[in-house]
């Protein structure tokens, strides 16, 4: 189990129109801290993006409330393609993010009178925290999971990224990553059979094995404090064969691209995987800027072909106004940056 993987950064979305995107995500789960802005070629890429290097716009965003992520990126030089078939429950790939909030019948409540596409009703089964479903401004799907793991408190309704579900093709061999390596150590449920709540969101006809990861070590790191605690669930449809979700797209088209894990140290981490049997795919060997942050990325493929990546932050700005950055290549690795500082970042909020 690796004691470099800091927490679940973001996950990469790609979108059609950016602007509209970034305005849903800040307005509707208040998603609106923008770490960075850039603009530029998507160039280590290549080979997830038929060959050729491709022009892209991006913005990372987080919650203050506390959680991961969403790196929001559309092509600029092509025009992104959507899957060709309708996506279930348990085809292959990253199926929906989990967000955190903070009381499951005021927020179920407000987002049916503001108009967001809700999926069915309050779940409340199979041990975990109560849950529902919803659809973004582009019919992706999203859990609201009620979470007790909170950075900041606020009248804000929702935070951050707390997990992700995956499909996969076998369970057992998703494990050796997802367990054994990433940290995601602790069984809370392995079913089998139907599942009533996939009915809401078109997977309800099916059986599926679906196990749900914690993990028992509390995360440190820079950003460990912002990031909080994190599940993985893997889902498997038993009765029909999945397909993957970017079966003959590129990686950056719509839909939910890549999971990606802030990290401590890569050197090390690159040193546990490839032990394991998972080497980079891509890595920028170095510090790599990234407009207004930087830093060093990796990404490897799960046992499935999913797309992993990892990020070690070197720069990131917490003031943009006065131009104050935080140097983390001058700090201990494994020492959380302390909760004011992160809350500065309040102050880059995007204002609607």
């Amino acid at each position: 189990m690796s004691k470099y993987i800091c927490g679940i950064q973001q996950i990469g979305l790609g979108v059609s129109d950016i602007n509209k995107s970034w305005d849903w995500y800040s307005k509707k789960l208040k998603i609106n801290v923008p770490v960075f802005e850039e603009a530029a070629q998507a160039a280590l890429m290549t080979k997830y993006t038929g060959g050729n290097v491709h022009l892209r716009h991006a913005i990372l965003a987080i919650s203050m409330g506390g959680g991961g992520g969403f790196e929001i990126w559309q092509y600029t030089s092509r025009t992104p393609q959507p899957a060709e078939f309708e996506i279930l429950p348990g085809d292959i790939g990253f199926l929906f993010p989990k967000i955190r909030c903070r009381d499951i019948y005021k927020t179920f409540d407000e987002f049916n009178k503001t108009g967001i596409e809700v999926c069915g009703k309050i779940i409340e089964n199979i041990g975990t925290h109560k849950y529902f479903f919803i659809k973004d401004n582009c019919g992706n799907v999203l859990q609201i999971i009620e979470n007790n793991s909170w950075m900041t408190e606020s009248d804000d309704l929702t935070g951050g990224i707390c997990g992700v579900a995956i499909g996969v093709s076998n369970i057992e061999n998703s494990l050796k990553l997802y367990k054994n390596i990433l940290g995601y150590d602790t069984v809370k449920y392995d079913t089998q059979g139907k599942s009533l709540d996939m009915q809401s969101i078109g997977g309800g006809d099916y059986n599926y094995r679906r196990v749900l990861l914690k993990h028992s070590t509390k995360r440190s790191g820079a950003f460990s404090h912002l990031l909080r605690e994190t599940e993985i669930e893997l889902i498997e449809v038993q009765n029909r064969t999945p397909r993957k979700i970017f079966e003959n797209r590129y990686w950056g088209d719509l839909g939910y691209i890549h999971l990606c894990f802030d990290v401590s140290d890569m050197s090390k981490l690159k040193e546990e995987l490839e032990k394991n049997g998972f080497n980079f795919t891509v890595d920028s060997s170095s510090s790599f800027d990234m407009g207004e942050a930087a830093g060093h990325f990796t990404y490897i493929e799960d046992p499935d072909g999913n797309l992993i990546e990892f990020v070690e932050t070197h720069k990131i700005p917490v003031l943009k106004k006065i131009g104050f950055y935080i140097n983390l290549q001058k700090r201990n690795k494994f020492k959380p940056l302390p909760k004011w500082m992160l809350k500065l970042l309040k102050y880059n909020k995007r204002k609607n």
